[in-house]
């Protein structure tokens, strides 16, 4: 049975892949990554992520001298592969919307990577939620208001365990402040991937 947590107004549900479906999930991302690769970003200031991403949907994230923006190609110029029936399933049993995700961005973090705090604030309609997804080792995920200071909250999420961003919370500052590496053994080499769900259009 899931457990279901409020964190900052945003739903986490723990546990609610199970083994079976996270080794699933983790199988068609292989293959997905194989139509388009991970790259590692660069913010526009030139500084590389510690992240790698990739994408699938009718449009994925980028960054790079020009801005922080969805585009329809890979930075290597191939289309977006499309997004694994799995995960529209598990969007419309959690999103409790009608619309569909227009890209679900792959973000790999190895030991050493992080994410600073930040708003998910490119998409045109910033009521729809977003939906995320965490994969092999656990991420201490950090949650605060809808301005850059003030206080905030913080929780491992483990593998299996998906975050709804929903309500007040669509717009709250997060991040991910570091991996505990050797915490799950789904992914053989180790590492922690992190799919997010959203509405772009």
């Amino acid at each position: 049975m899931t457990d279901i947590l409020a964190l900052r107004g945003c739903r986490v549900l723990r546990g609610y892949l199970d083994r079976s479906a996270q080794e699933t999930l983790v199988d068609r991302l292989r293959l997905l990554l194989t139509k388009a690769p991970l790259f590692q970003p660069v913010t526009p200031r030139g500084q590389p992520m510690s992240v790698r991403m990739s994408a699938a949907g009718q449009f994925g994230w980028i960054s790079d001298a020009k801005g922080y923006r969805y585009s329809a190609t890979h930075p290597q110029g191939m289309p977006w592969p499309a997004i694994p029936q799995q995960i529209l399933t598990l969007w419309d049993a959690l999103s409790g919307v009608a619309r569909q995700p227009e890209c679900c961005l792959i973000n790999w973090y190895a030991a050493s990577a992080r994410m600073s705090l930040h708003q998910d604030r490119d998409e045109s309609d910033l009521t729809m939620p977003v939906v995320s997804i965490s994969l092999g080792d656990e991420g201490l995920f950090r949650i605060g208001g809808t301005e850059r200071k003030g206080s905030t909250e913080s929780l491992w999420l483990q593998s299996g365990d998906v975050l709804v961003l929903e309500g007040a919370s669509r717009l709250a500052y997060h991040g991910v402040d570091r991996i505990r590496p050797g915490s799950s053994t789904l992914l053989p080499n180790g590492g922690r991937i992190n799919l997010t769900l959203r509405v772009v259009t």
